[in-house]
């Protein structure tokens, strides 16, 4: 575990080639294309490289604007906006081939003493006893797509503990809400970054998830085609990933082909230290070739 731990921060921390100009490699998980949590990572690595370290992200948006290629690197151009007084912006450009494949800015900020208040997390059992991701998967091994299989022989650099076990392939209409613990498999070095690269990384694993629940559909359907288009998140407070975070997800929408879901990231004791959102493409293929809307409701 702690090989594959060590594997991902290595990935995330990108290589420098000129002022601002970086490069990473990329890790195949078992998606299709580069998956959008390394790239979103990558980005901001590289656009903290650029900023004062007494300055910490804030917030970061950016767009998914075409598949990345999971067999060539992709260099990240850091284009430094602006140093403010207390906000400090950058713009970064992920390239694969001579194109733009995504497309990211992100603010960083002093640290200031103002008002606070937060929701309260929601009341659900800790990690303990509940069964990872990686253990719900492995129970339906036959029946995944032969590149998710081969992920299963891989230790997790980082372990997902759902509140809801069930089975990932026929899950059945199910409430647009899901919740799950999170945290690296093992402990990470003191870098503020690299535990926001990590957690950025990990805010894109299922966050679309909620949005294909009330529907009863999987992302392992051969018939539904679900990608990122954009991914915003906010920090709210100081955490370390190597230790449990809740992941609250929920849709509040779907239609038109697309699902928006948002999630609160919250510590074990209770503090709210991110939030995410992000907006994907949830087409069925079957409805689309029916001639029935894209984005509705075969129900």
């Amino acid at each position: 575990m702690v090989n594959a731990l060590n594997e991902l921060v290595e990935l995330l921390r990108v290589e420098q080639l000129e002022d601002k100009l970086f490069r990473g490699i990329s890790a195949d998980i078992g998606n299709a294309r580069v998956f959008g949590g390394q790239v979103l990572g990558q980005a901001l690595m590289a656009a903290a490289s650029t900023v004062d370290p007494s300055r910490s992200v804030h917030s970061l948006h950016a767009y998914f604007l075409r598949p990345g290629d999971k067999s060539a690197r992709i260099v990240y151009d850091v284009d430094c906006i602006r140093d403010g007084g207390s906000f400090t912006t950058r713009r970064v450009v992920a390239i694969q081939h001579g194109k733009a494949i995504f497309n990211f800015a992100a603010s960083f900020h002093q640290r200031e003493v103002g008002l606070e208040h937060q929701v309260e997390r929601p009341d659900l059992p800790g990690p303990d006893g509940l069964a990872s991701q990686h253990q719900i998967w492995a129970r339906v091994r036959d029946r995944l797509p032969e590149r998710l299989r081969a992920r299963l022989d891989i230790e997790p650099a980082i372990e997902i503990r759902p509140l809801l076990d069930h089975d990932p392939l026929t899950p059945g209409p199910l409430p647009p809400q899901f919740d799950s613990w999170m945290r690296a498999v093992g402990q990470l070095p003191d870098d503020p970054v690299l535990h926001q690269a990590m957690l950025a990384y990990a805010s894109d694993f299922g966050l679309l998830r909620p949005a294909l629940q009330p529907h009863g559909r999987s992302f392992f359907e051969p018939d539904m085609q679900v990608a990122s288009l954009d991914h915003a998140m906010w920090f709210h407070r100081d955490f370390r990933f190597d230790e449990w975070l809740l992941y609250r997800t929920e849709s509040p929408f779907a239609g038109g082909g697309r699902g928006f879901s948002r999630g609160s990231i919250f510590s074990r004791d209770g503090q709210l230290i991110a939030s995410a959102a992000q907006e994907g493409l949830i087409r069925s293929k079957a409805l689309a070739s029916s001639g029935y809307p894209a984005g509705g409701s075969a129900d």
